[in-house]
């Protein structure tokens, strides 16, 4: 509230609001860069142990790509089976269907 008073008061030079947006500008695409990996690389690496793709991952990229692969993983058939862990006891075999 005092800054916003502050500013009301004494208006910025325009040169100093420029080197503020120039900063800005140069520091976001690896803001964007870093918050993108941090996206990314989980879904990767779930994409790949659920077996599917895992440039799948990369939809992350497009506005609603990460919904969009949300749903894909949440309600797909994964293709693997878990390992057995030691001191489970095994899993009975299944009836053959008929």
């Amino acid at each position: 509230m005092h800054l916003a008073l502050y500013v009301m008061q004494n208006p910025p030079d325009p040169e100093h609001i420029r080197k503020m947006v120039m900063a800005m500008l140069a520091i976001m695409p690896v803001i964007i860069l870093v918050a993108l990996a941090v996206v990314i690389v989980p879904f990767w690496f779930i994409c790949k142990k659920a077996g599917f793709s895992p440039w799948l991952s990369l939809l992350n990229i497009v506005p609603f790509g990460g919904l969009i692969l949300m749903y894909v993983l949440a309600f797909g058939e994964w293709k693997v089976v878990p390992v057995p862990q030691p001191g489970w006891p095994p899993m009975p075999p299944t009836p053959p269907h008929i």
